[in-house]
C-alpha cells in the first residue's frame, strides 16, 4: 500500500463530503424563499445521513464488486470483509484500488453517492414531504445510483468495457442526478404560484459561500478520482479551476448580452456548470482544452437553465437539470472531443460517450419514476396547500430562519 496515495484519498474524501455539507446545503438554502430555508438545509443533511447508511449496507457492494456487467454482488454488504489482517498488518483492498486500504476507497465512493443523491433535493424543494424525501433517498441511492456506478466505474461494468470515459462522474453523478431531478420535478408538479409570483432567493450571499465550498471541494472530487497523489491528480486539479473560471465568465457574458446585466447568480451558476462539465474529462485533457470545455459549458448551461427550462415546462426549482444534467451531457460528449490519448492512455469516441449518456439518462429516468410511483402508493409525495403556503419550515419542522 502507498501511504501518500492513502493520505491523499482520505483528504479528497473529506473535500467531497464538504461539497455536500455544508456546500450544497448553503447553495440551495440561499436560493429558496425564507419560509423554506430550514427545510432545505435539513433535507440535505438528512439525505446525507440516509445515504451514508444505505451505502454502508448495500450500495458499495452492489456498485464495486465484480459479479456481472450489470450489477455487483452482496459480498461487501455491511462492509463485510473490510477487516484488519493481523498476520500481514493490512486492511483488505479493492481490486479497483489495490494500493489503498479498501476502507479509504469505500469512503471516497460514499462521498460521491451522498452528493449525487443530495443534488436531487434542488428539484423538489418547497413542496416535497420530508418523510417521502427520506424514503426516496434510501431507495434511489441503491436502486439507481449503485447500478449506474457499477456500469461505468467497475472494471467489468458494461459501459466501462465499451470504452466510455468518465473520470469523476459526468454521467454517474451529473447526468444521473440531473435526469432524476427533471423526472421528480415533472411528477411533483409545480409549486403554487410558479410563473405568477416572484420567487426571490433568500440569500445570494449564502449561495456564493456554497459555491466557494463547492469549488474547494471539487478539487477532491476531480483530483481525488486519480486515486493517487501523482501527475494525473495535479492535472485534474488545474483543469478543474480553469474550466470553472472559463464557464463562469462565459455564462456572465451571455447573460449580459441577453438580459443587459451580469448577475452574481449567473456567475455562480456558470462556475458550477464548468465544474460539472470538466468532471468527466478532468484526468484526460490538457489545460487549453479545459478552457474550451468551460466556455462551451457556460453558454450551454445558461441555455439549459433558461430557454430549455421554459420549453420543458417542469418546475425544476433550482435548475438541477439545467446545470447538472445539461452540463454533464455536454461534458461527457466533449470528453471524447478533447481527450488526449497520451494523457488518457486510451482513445474515446463520441459514439461511446453518447451511448453512455443515453443509457444512464434512460435508466435514471425510468427507475426514478418507478421509485416515486412506489412511494406514492405508501404515502403522499407532496405537502398540502396550507403547509406549502405557510412554508415548510414551520409546518414540517416547527422552526424558522430569522
Amino acid at each position: 500500500m502507498d501511504k501518500a496515495d492513502t493520505g491523499w484519498v482520505m483528504v479528497a474524501s473529506a473535500l467531497v463530503l464538504l461539497m455536500t455539507l455544508p456546500g450544497i446545503a448553503l447553495f440551495y438554502a440561499g436560493l429558496v424563499r425564507r419560509k423554506n430555508v430550514v427545510n432545505t438545509m435539513v433535507a440535505v443533511f438528512a439525505v446525507a445521513c440516509v445515504v451514508t447508511l444505505t451505502w454502508f449496507g448495500l450500495g458499495y457492494s452492489l456498485a464495486f464488486t465484480a459479479e456481472s456487467a450489470w450489477l455487483g454482488n452482496l459480498g461487501r454488504a455491511w462492509f463485510a470483509s473490510l477487516h484488519f489482517d493481523g498476520r500481514r498488518s493490512m486492511i483488505s483492498v479493492s481490486h479497483l484500488a489495490p494500493h489503498l486500504p479498501e476502507a479509504a476507497y469505500a469512503l471516497f465512493q460514499a462521498a460521491f453517492a451522498i452528493i449525487t443523491t443530495s443534488l436531487i433535493v434542488g428539484a423538489v424543494v418547497e413542496r416535497m414531504r420530508f418523510a417521502a424525501l427520506l424514503v426516496f433517498a434510501a431507495l434511489w441511492s441503491v436502486v439507481v445510483y449503485a447500478p449506474v456506478a457499477h456500469w461505468v466505474w467497475e472494471s467489468g461494468g458494461w459501459l466501462n468495457q465499451l470504452g466510455a470515459l468518465d473520470f469523476a462522474g459526468g454521467a454517474v453523478v451529473h447526468v444521473n442526478a440531473g435526469v432524476a431531478a427533471l423526472v421528480c420535478a415533472f411528477m411533483m408538479g409545480r409549486r403554487r404560484g410558479y410563473g405568477t409570483e416572484p420567487f426571490e432567493p433568500h440569500s445570494l450571499g449564502w449561495t456564493a459561500m456554497g459555491t466557494a465550498l463547492l469549488l474547494f471541494g471539487w478539487f477532491g472530487f476531480n483530483a481525488g478520482s486519480a486515486l493517487s497523489a501523482d501527475g494525473r491528480a495535479a492535472l485534474a486539479f488545474v483543469v478543474t479551476l480553469v474550466a470553472a473560471a472559463a464557464a463562469g465568465l462565459a455564462w456572465m457574458v451571455v447573460e449580459w448580452l441577453v438580459r443587459g446585466a451580469p448577475t452574481l447568480l449567473g456567475l455562480l451558476s456558470g462556475m458550477v456548470g464548468g465544474l460539472v462539465a470538466i468532471t468527466p474529462a478532468a484526468g484526460f485533457v490538457q489545460v487549453g482544452s479545459a478552457v474550451w470545455i468551460g466556455l462551451i459549458a457556460g453558454a450551454v448551461c445558461f441555455w439549459g437553465a433558461t430557454w430549455l427550462k421554459r420549453r420543458l415546462g417542469a418546475d425544476d426549482s433550482l435548475d438541477v437539470f439545467g446545470v447538472h444534467g445539461v452540463g454533464g451531457i455536454a461534458g461527457s460528449i466533449l470528453t471524447a472531443v478533447f481527450a488526449d490519448p497520451l494523457i488518457a492512455g486510451t482513445g474515446a469516441t463520441v459514439m461511446n460517450q453518447l451511448i453512455a449518456v443515453a443509457a444512464v439518462a434512460a435508466y435514471s429516468g425510468a427507475a426514478t419514476a418507478g421509485v416515486l410511483v412506489l412511494i406514492r402508493l405508501l404515502m403522499p409525495l407532496r405537502v398540502d396547500a396550507v403547509q406549502e403556503m405557510e412554508g415548510l419550515d414551520i409546518s414540517l419542522h416547527l422552526e424558522r430562519q430569522h
